[in-house]
């Protein structure tokens, strides 16, 4: 199964079913730029959950490589994933980290398969603040749900694909 690559907004997931959109966010509990502003701007729910989340209120702890799956529609969940230590650069190293990211990808495609869900995220995911590198990014992608033949729609929504 290959990525799906489509003009459009992420946080308006196309197709039929179950739908998992998947984005990054930090260890901090800084929630205020990048993707998160679409997502907050369409549903409340994400960042509440979150607030509570980075906050110790929940019984899962707000660390790297754990998710919070908040279900925003009947059909639509959004899976805030902890890929990101902090929101700045450290000794000249971006805020992401890779492993982490890898453990949530494969929390997410657990989830994805249990419910038969198709998964959704922006292009350039963990990218733009996190500073990850996309080629790497998609790669997990690849490895962790185009291998296990689920599937995957990447939204880019300033038609630059």
């Amino acid at each position: 199964m290959e990525i799906k690559y489509i003009k459009g907004d992420a946080t308006r997931p196309v197709g039929e079913g179950r739908k998992l959109l998947i984005h990054c966010c930090n260890d901090c509990g800084a929630w205020g730029s990048g993707f998160v502003l679409a997502i907050s701007k369409r549903w409340k729910e994400p960042e509440a959950q979150y607030r509570k989340w980075s906050n110790g209120q929940t019984s899962v702890p707000c660390e790297l490589g754990q998710v919070q799956f908040v279900k925003v529609e009947d059909d639509i969940v959004v899976s805030n994933m902890i890929g990101q230590h902090g929101i700045k650069y450290q000794n000249g190293n971006p805020p992401i980290r890779y492993e982490a990211i890898v453990k949530c990808l494969e929390k997410v495609k657990d989830a994805a398969i249990k419910n038969k869900a198709s998964i959704h995220l922006p292009y350039l995911m963990c990218c733009d603040r996190a500073g990850g590198k996309w080629d790497i990014i998609e790669g997990h992608i690849k490895d962790i749900f185009c291998k296990n033949d689920i599937e995957v729609t990447v939204y880019d929504f300033k038609n630059t694909v």
